[in-house]
């Protein structure tokens, strides 16, 4: 055979794959604007900024603070499993989707700005939840506002010591976008499961196969969310290592897996230690995601959430 029609025989092959890898992006990302799309928002300006949100339901208000990569409809997907009976709040955290990322944007003014979105929507208590890298800010409601939360609970959380409470090298941000994400979802499920908790041996059925593909599919589109995620990543994760965890005074509980190989189980059993009156329900196994542990973690907060709280008299 010539040697030139080999040549152009696979280059005709690897710009006909080139092509097909461009029409599958094109397809997903379109696919994930539309998903985004379809969930119901607002925003309403506040001295904070713009603050975007999602409501949704009735019954007592659950104020959700979402981990890295998600944004209001990540919120919600979330607690979907895991919460029932309940409103819920998923403000849109600094830099994610329609919200402003300030100048001076900290784990502290985050707090402030979901009791800005409180006196917005007339709601005087909340429990809260913070997820991951949302741990920070939740935190710091507990702390700054005793007063407008109930329950406190962290989920998978970003804690003082932990791993994840330390900054990731200056070149990972380049993978912040839609293009790299993309490409590990595409030609490497083993990395893009690393990248959100996924421990070795799972998933171990198709139902967990299933929730890790919606939440891997639940982070795209990734540039509206770039720059809350790196805010999280630089600096409002590092700033969790300050939080004076002994200060808060409302009932917390913290539920985190024994497996998880991004946000540190040791830094779970010590951060319970220093929150005064702290539960800690440590799950056998599950990861970052808590696979299979969905119906364990609805019946552990169902149990805490319809506890008294302190602020109420006779509590």
């Amino acid at each position: 055979m010539d040697r030139r029609h080999g040549c152009v025989g696979v280059a005709g092959v690897m710009i006909a794959a080139s092509a097909g890898v461009a029409r599958r992006y094109r397809r997903d990302l379109a696919a994930a604007r539309a998903r985004l799309d379809a969930v119901d928002r607002a925003e309403f300006s506040s001295t904070l900024g713009v603050v975007e949100y999602a409501d949704r339901g009735e019954g007592s208000a659950l104020l959700v603070s979402h981990g890295i990569f998600h944004g209001c409809d990540g919120g919600l997907l979330a607690v979907r499993d895991v919460v029932d009976g309940r409103r819920i709040v998923v403000p849109s955290r600094f830099g994610y989707l329609g919200s402003t990322l300030r100048d001076d944007a900290s784990s502290a003014t985050q707090a402030d700005a979901f009791v800005a979105l409180l006196d917005h929507l007339a709601i005087e208590q909340v429990d809260v939840i913070g997820i991951s890298a949302g741990t920070g800010a939740a935190l710091q409601f507990a702390v700054r506002h005793p007063d407008r939360i109930g329950h406190l609970v962290i989920s998978s959380g970003n804690l003082p010591g932990s791993p994840t409470a330390t900054a990731p090298p200056g070149w990972a941000k380049a993978f912040y976008n839609d293009p790299a994400m993309w490409m590990l979802k595409a030609v490497s499920r083993p990395m893009i499961n690393r990248l959100m908790g996924v421990p070795g041996g799972f998933p171990q059925n198709d139902e967990q196969a299933d929730v890790i593909a919606e939440l891997v599919d639940s982070i795209f589109p990734l540039e509206p969310r770039r720059a809350g995620a790196v805010f999280d990543a630089y600096v409002s994760n590092p700033e969790v290592n300050a939080v004076p965890l002994e200060s808060i005074a409302v009932p917390t509980l913290i539920v985190h897996a024994v497996d998880d190989p991004l946000a540190s189980y040791e830094a779970a059993v010590r951060a319970a230690e220093r929150i005064p009156g702290a539960v800690l329900v440590g799950l056998e196994s599950g990861g970052h995601l808590a696979l299979g542990q969905a119906d364990r973690v609805r019946s552990e907060l169902a149990t805490f959430l319809e506890s008294p709280d302190r602020t109420r008299p006779g509590a």
